[in-house]
């Protein structure tokens, strides 16, 4: 188990330490058998309260990631704690369910609701800026894998390559809490 606690600004005593090495050892021993890493790191917010990062790397390139704001370092480290287990929790079901369940020649199916048209929206930006670049490498899943990476790497969309048609897909959260699924017209 390797549990790398660092401070930014932030001094980290041995009682936080010895807290996180055992919350995050606890979660190790609960959903896996062998071992996990992770990175946590405390820093100082806008208004003199803690955050805590921890970045927690599973398998196979899925890393889980949780932040939390508090006025006490135990208590920003307990609340992101909290939500990688609930990452953890959600990533062991998911394998559970697929266990025994052959990965080729499932059928999918997806639900959709036709909703009423939206108000009036603002008109677009001209041209707008560009906020963030980043690489990545985009992975090739089936459907409920790539909903599974997108609640694992807690983020709001994933492009994937999908395995059973070759062709790129999307998979996103609405603001409903529901995923969407976006795959390409044929024709």
């Amino acid at each position: 188990m390797d549990v790398r606690v660092a401070g930014h600004q932030v001094e980290t005593g041995e009682a936080l330490q010895n807290h996180v090495s055992d919350r995050i050892g606890h979660m190790a021993e609960k959903y896996f058998n062998r071992s996990v890493g992770a990175n946590v790191t405390f820093g100082r917010g806008p208004h003199d309260d803690f955050t805590c990062d921890i970045v927690a790397p599973v398998n196979q390139g899925i890393v889980l990631k949780a932040s939390n704001r508090a006025g006490d370092a135990h208590v920003a480290f307990d609340g992101a704690a909290d939500k990688i287990e609930r990452q953890l929790k959600r990533y062991v079901d998911r394998l559970r369910e697929r266990r025994g369940e052959p990965e080729k020649g499932r059928d999918y199916e997806a639900g959709y609701t036709i909703f009423a048209p939206m108000a009036e929206e603002a008109p677009p930006i001209e041209h707008p800026a560009v906020v963030a670049e980043t690489m990545t490498d985009i992975p090739v899943a089936s459907v409920s894998d790539a909903v599974m990476m997108l609640d694992l790497r807690n983020t709001n969309a994933l492009m994937f390559t999908n395995g059973k048609t070759g062709e790129f897909n999307m998979v996103y959260r609405r603001d409903d809490g529901t995923i969407g699924w976006v795959e390409p017209r044929k024709g």
